[in-house]
């Protein structure tokens, strides 16, 4: 049999549809269309409450650097309880919308990689972040969390214990307390303020893993 132009045509267009239905179908869907977070520059300080509430605020200072970004998303460590959550922009002072939202929601609304077992600060930020440019942020949270910060029953000593991922950080003891041992290198220096003197523990963190902080302090006589 004698082949045409138009056999040959025909036959060479279903073989090149054939072979590009196999490397689609070869190629995994990719879940997630939406960029990664960046961020740089964290800072936190943690401030510890009364022993009694097992509770600490949190003061975290962050800057946005994801291209285009409109939004900005702080999880809720697993475990804790958050209260009195506020954001806002150290640039002019003012406050940002913000809401609390599931993994789900978060990725649903540009979170390309969030968890969907936790629950996220989503921050409206003041305008788009630029590209090679930034947003510095300020988000203030309380957390309840007993397996954190505790007193232990037989010595009486409040207990700090927490795994900080951030390169930067500081925690405050409460007013009239003193430090009694501090598993990870840092600086102690004195606060005075409106809440008396209160200690301050410093460090960076220079590792590529999370610091498994922790801090044991005693009441001064």
């Amino acid at each position: 049999m004698t082949l045409t132009r138009r056999h040959v045509l025909r036959a060479s267009t279903a073989a090149l549809v054939g072979l590009l239905a196999v490397r689609a179908a070869a190629q995994p869907a990719s879940e997630d269309v939406s960029p990664r977070q960046t961020q740089a520059d964290d800072y936190t300080r943690y401030e510890l409450l009364d022993p009694a509430s097992a509770s600490f605020r949190i003061l975290y200072e962050v800057t946005a650097t994801t291209p285009g970004a409109r939004f900005f998303w702080n999880p809720i460590r697993k475990g804790s309880i958050a209260s009195n959550e506020s954001v806002s922009d150290p640039a002019s002072g003012r406050p940002l919308k913000f809401i609390e939202v599931s993994g789900t929601e978060a990725k649903a609304n540009g979170l390309g990689n969030a968890e969907t077992d936790t629950r996220y600060i989503q921050i409206e930020l003041p305008r788009p972040v630029p590209k090679e440019g930034e947003i510095r942020l300020l988000i203030d949270k309380t957390y309840k969390d007993e397996k954190s910060y505790f007193t232990e029953e037989k010595t009486g000593l409040i207990v700090f214990s927490r795994s900080l991922g951030i390169k930067r950080n500081s925690v405050v003891l409460p007013p009239g307390y003193e430090v009694v041992s501090c598993n990870y290198p840092s600086q102690v220096v004195t606060e005075t303020g409106s809440a008396g003197a209160r200690l301050r523990l410093s460090f960076m963190n220079i590792g590529p893993d999370a610091v498994s902080y922790a801090i044991k302090a005693r009441r001064l006589k």
